[in-house]
This record gives structure tokens, sequence and C-alpha cells, in this order.
């Protein structure tokens, strides 16, 4: 395969996440090594073993439009967001709506509507629930506002699994390109679910860091001291054109999309079995044309939890080798499930247009059982050529990208 030309071009990068409002914020962030996680300072808070989050940067609501803001969950509106940041990027492009497809990934979807509107049935009966509380609680809601907003008639898809959910649609994304069904695809992740009860959740499973004292610090991928992720919120949205129409407009291309793969472990519902993460490597680098010497980076799912940071380490090194460079950004962004996936392929695809691979924070000392060259310290610069992008969900969901650099 000659990725410049059999690859889908990626036109557009859209995000708001706990590091900025926009992509160039949240990667500017990125390579200056912030962290967007803070302290949880609302009362609802006080009693939770966890108090610490990575929240948004910027409130969609001082974006949006009052009415729509009031009308959509706060999933949907950092999916908006993100989208329409991505499809200006990408020059809007003229495309007929037919062959215009949407795919936004979640988690949870409207998960904060369906907990808030129950609260208000219970406490003040059903004559004061919101009648829009359908339509801002259902997991497609993200894609289909996006899919309104942007007159996409080509279809509107809702890959739900759990934190793999981001990546499997933009690896959809790619899919419907090549079958011929869409000229352009907008496609991401979106979440948005801070709130008491997956807190608690966490909590209860010792899936959560609990340094509440020192919450920029919490996140800390690969690390000999992990204790846990950090719960976070936010989305990633590209653009992915076929090569032809995107070199027919003109358009500008950040990166290629030149393989992707989604496999499931079939294993274990929150235990995750290596050799599907290796598949999924695998298989992504092969649809590609690529092998693993071709690799330059890759950017880990790595939520900083004591065992799943392992695990990848040792797919990573099984599937591709301890070559690359490898980094994670969840150190500075948390965890932000559904759109976590569209996150790393955001990194990934400025990596590979900006020759350069930010550090992972919070990297002290690299836990000794891992055999990888994780970035810490500074931003690593050089020509990057190929990336790999994983991202791996609960229920044994794996996603792996692979992005090559535009010529």
């Amino acid at each position: 395969m000659n990725a410049a030309t059999d690859a889908v071009a990626v036109t557009g990068l859209g995000a708001t996440t706990p590091l900025g409002g926009d992509a160039a914020s949240t990667w500017s962030a990125m390579l200056a090594g912030r962290s967007g996680i803070g302290p949880i300072t609302e009362e609802w808070a006080a009693g939770l073993p966890v108090r610490i989050a990575g929240r948004l940067a910027v409130e969609p609501a001082e974006i949006l439009d009052r009415v729509l803001a009031r009308r959509t969950d706060r999933c949907q509106q950092v999916a908006l967001v993100a989208a329409r940041e991505a499809w200006a990027d990408a020059g809007a492009p003229q495309v007929d709506p037919e062959r215009l497809a949407v795919v936004i990934g979640t988690g949870t979807g409207g998960a904060l509507t369906m907990l808030g509107q129950d609260d208000v049935l219970e406490e003040s009966g059903v004559r004061r629930v919101s009648p829009h509380t359908v339509p801002m609680l259902m997991a497609n809601g993200p894609a289909a506002r996006v899919s309104i907003d942007l007159g996409a008639r080509g279809g509107a898809h809702t890959p739900v699994s759990a934190c793999a959910s981001g990546a499997e649609a933009i690896a959809l994304g790619l899919d419907l390109i090549r079958l011929g069904r869409a000229d352009v695809v907008v496609a991401g992740g979106a979440e948005a679910c801070i709130c008491p009860l997956p807190l608690a959740g966490f909590a209860q499973a010792r899936a959560h860091s609990t340094r509440n004292g020192e919450p920029d610090r919490a996140s800390r991928p690969f690390d000999r001291d992990r204790d846990g992720f950090v719960i976070g919120e936010g989305a990633a949205v590209v653009v992915l054109e076929r090569a032809g129409f995107a070199a027919a407009r003109p358009a500008r291309a950040h990166a290629f999309l030149a393989g992707a793969a989604v496999t499931a472990d079939a294993h274990h519902i929150t235990a995750a079995h290596p050799e599907g993460q290796v598949r999924a490597m695998r298989l992504a680098l092969a649809r590609a044309g690529l092998g693993p010497l071709d690799v330059d980076l890759v950017h880990a799912h790595a939520t900083s939890t004591p065992l799943g940071d392992l695990a990848e380490a040792e797919s990573i090194a099984a599937a591709i080798g301890t070559r690359p460079a490898v980094t994670a950004t969840k150190s500075m962004t948390g965890h932000l499930f559904g759109a976590a996936g569209a996150v790393g392929a955001l990194a990934a695809v400025l990596a590979l247009r900006d020759g350069i691979v930010p550090a992972t924070a919070n990297l002290d000392v690299l836990d000794p059982a891992v055999p990888l060259d994780v970035v810490a310290g500074r931003p690593r610069r050089g020509a990057l050529s190929a990336a790999v992008a994983n991202a791996f969900g609960f229920g044994g969901h794996n996603a792996s990208l692979v992005f090559t650099a535009a010529p």
C-alpha cells in the first residue's frame, strides 16, 4: 500500500478538553506538560474518597447558543464544539450531504441528564421532568446533534465500546470511506460524566487515583508509583476524507489514516487480555501496509492503573517492539473514557505533523517492568513517519489506529 494515495486524509481537527477549549490550546498544553486535573470543590464531592477530576478548560455554554445548550446534554455539547472546530479546520468541505457521515463514540452518553432528571422526578414529580430528557440522555445524541448541525445524511453512527469508543468511531469512519459509502466522515468521541456515581464506583473498584492532595500529579502512566486513573471530560473530532476528494478541493492534510483494527478479547468484563491488544496493533499495521520497524511513535492508552499499564506495555513490546517512542497524554488530560481514543488520535496526528512527541507527565521513575522507550521530562523532537494510537475498554474492546505523516 502507498499510504499517501490509498490512505484517508485527516483534514480537520477539533477538541475541547481539560487542557484547552480547542485543538491548538490542547496541543500547546500537552507540549508544555501542563495538567488539566484539579480538585472537585462542590459540596456533593465532600464525602467521596475521590475528589479530583479533569474538568473542561472552557465551558461549552460559553460557545454554544443559549437555547441549544439548554436542550442538549453536556456530552452532546462537547461533541458539537469539537465537531464545529474540526469542520472549520477542514475548510467546511462542499460535499453531497448523502456522502457525508458522522461517527461519534461515547461511553455513557447523556448520563448526567439521566441521573439529574431522575432526581427531579423523585424530588418534584412528573410535571417537573424536562420534555427534552430522552433526546438529551440517549447515547446516540452526540452523533445525532453533529449530523443535524452539519446536514450529514450519509449516516450517523454511535460506537459504545467503553474507553475504546472514540478510536472505534475513527476506525469505522475509515471503513465507510474505503467501502465507498462516504467521501467525508466526521468522527471522534465525546464524554462528560463527572458526578458522584462513577467516582464512587471507580473508587470502590480501586481503579481511580486517590491523590486528592496533589491532583496535578495523580495521573502517572507507567510510573512506578501509579495508583489509578483520573476521570476527565471532553471531546475530540477529526474530519476524514477520501484521498481523491481531498486532493480535488484541494485540502490540506494534517496526516493520513493508513489503517485501523478493532478486536475483542472475549475474556473478562474488566480485565484485559494482552492477546487482543496485540492482535489489534498487528492487524492495524497489516491493513496499513506497514511493519513494526515503520512505527516511530505509539500513543499508549495507558490510563495509570497498575495492571492496565503493564499489560499494554507488554502488548506494545510484543506487537511493535521496544524501539518506538511512547507517550501517554492521559497524564495531563485525565481519562476521557469514550473520548479518550479520539484525543489520542489527535495527539498522534499532531505529533506527526509537527515532528514532536509530548512527554508523559508525572513519570518520575519508570516502572522497571515496562520495557518501553517512554518519553518523559521534555518533548522529543524529530521526524516521524508513522504512529499507532491505542484505545482499550472494559468488556475487552480494543482499537488501534495507524497514522502516517503527510508528504
